[in-house]
């Protein structure tokens, strides 16, 4: 049990250190299939794993890689709708959620893989800058949309908040990245304290898997803050729509 944690523990933390999302969709079905724990201690389980492993996936990119303003209100707005969403989330067919969390990803992900017509946005001008008349309406509404959704799915905050900050916002992606992180670090911290009053956690088996995640996210940082915006928004495309096909795929099956 230990080594299988390891061992996911260096997939879920080079994905969050390469394109800033990824962990969470991944580390919960990496913890009840390959690891073995109970979905009750899984979920909990990736809120440390993902959050400590971005905390360290974000280092890298302190310096020039992160919208520190942008991060800190859609982190709040998020938090706030992210209760929300897990109530209603209580009220519907799992199906259900899964099929529109894929939908929701493909879309993401085909308008990630398309060119973009405009350079900048509200949030990111071409000239640099913030236009934050234009800019602080968007971000919140982006916060509360995303934390809604990722309370409402269980999963899949990294995901949801790249796309947003991209095609909503305007940001690069070599920000989008690291501004995701911290925007994960946040939301994460807050899923766990909703738990910590029926926490179930396997700590030998969580330091095992966030040990070589935070390893796996710091080394794939410093590798992805080198790599053009194109590639890594492509490459995040990609994965999207090859996850939204699993998701897909699971859901019906199931």
């Amino acid at each position: 049990m230990i080594l299988s944690a390891a061992a996911f523990g260096l997939i879920v933390g080079g994905l969050l250190g390469l394109v800033g999302g990824g962990g969470s969709i991944l580390a919960v079905p990496a913890l009840v299939y390959g690891v073995g724990l109970p979905l009750a201690a899984a979920i909990p389980t990736s809120l440390v794993v993902v959050g400590a492993s971005s905390a360290v996936a974000v280092l890298p990119r302190l310096r020039s890689g992160v919208n520190w303003r942008l991060a800190l209100i859609i982190g709040a707005a998020g938090t706030v709708t992210a209760y929300l969403g897990a109530m209603v989330n209580r009220l519907l067919d799992p199906k259900i959620l899964l099929l529109a969390f894929a939908a929701i990803m493909v879309f993401a992900g085909i308008r990630m893989l398309m060119p973009s017509k405009t350079a900048g946005g509200a949030c990111a001008l071409p000239e640099g800058g913030v236009n934050w008349r234009s800019c602080l309406p968007k971000a919140i509404a982006t916060g509360a949309v995303v934390g809604f959704l990722t309370g409402l799915l269980g999963v899949g905050g990294g995901f949801l908040i790249v796309p947003a900050l991209t095609l909503v916002l305007g940001l690069p992606m070599a920000v989008t990245v690291g501004t995701s992180l911290v925007i994960i670090v946040i939301s994460s911290a807050a899923g766990f304290a909703a738990h910590l009053g029926d926490l179930q956690i396997d700590w030998a088996v969580t330091a095992a898997f966030a040990g070589t995640a935070m390893v796996a996210s710091l080394a794939a940082g410093r590798i992805g803050s080198r790599i053009p915006d194109k590639a890594l928004k492509r490459g995040f495309g990609i994965l999207v729509l090859v996850i939204a096909a699993y998701v897909a795929v699971q859901a019906l099956l199931s």
